[in-house]
């Protein structure tokens, strides 16, 4: 039995780590996530095949830059076991993790940004977690969100040309 993929959004600094580095090692790790409600959905909630909209947060330009895909599902966050990590830390152990990553794969970079203003501004996404709870930051996505967010992907990807008008 096949099961329906589920669509979550997760934010990245992209001077820490854009879509361009992800299409550059075309697969990585979801590590250094230090929240616990965004570790649950990477633990629990994150399975093989669910679609990711990748934003840059903390940014000029906040907004969903690309698509990713989740690769591998929740497992330990080994940066919290190594002392000399960033995301080192104490009270996770190995044989008590506290902390989790999945594996992503990158899709494709948008060839703009779809910035946060569009977003809010656009029927049918006023819900998004990221509009009610901005700072987490792995946070699921609605079916008919993740549709909307699309077609605004390929609205920009393939803007309508106008014709001119014909002189009358």
């Amino acid at each position: 039995m096949t099961r329906n993929p589920s669509y979550w959004l997760m934010k990245s600094e992209p001077d820490v780590f854009s879509i361009q580095d992800l299409k550059a090692c075309h697969v990585t790790g979801w590590d250094g996530v230090r929240n616990y409600q965004a570790r649950n959905y990477l633990r629990d909630g994150l399975k093989v095949g669910d679609g990711v909209l990748f934003y840059n947060s903390n940014t000029h330009l906040s907004g969903i830059s690309g698509l990713a895909e989740v690769v591998k599902g929740g497992y330990p966050d080994d940066t919290a076991f190594d002392p000399k990590d960033v995301h080192y830390d104490p009270k996770s152990r190995t044989d008590h993790p506290i902390w989790y990553r999945v594996d992503v794969k990158f899709v494709r970079a948008f060839r703009s940004v779809i910035p946060i203003q569009t977003l809010r501004k656009t029927p049918g996404l006023k819900n998004m977690v990221l509009f009610r709870n901005a700072r987490l930051s792995v946070q699921p996505v609605t079916k008919r969100e993740w549709e909307i967010i699309l077609r605004l992907a390929e609205k920009a990807q393939n803007p309508t040309v106008q014709k001119p008008r014909s002189p009358q």
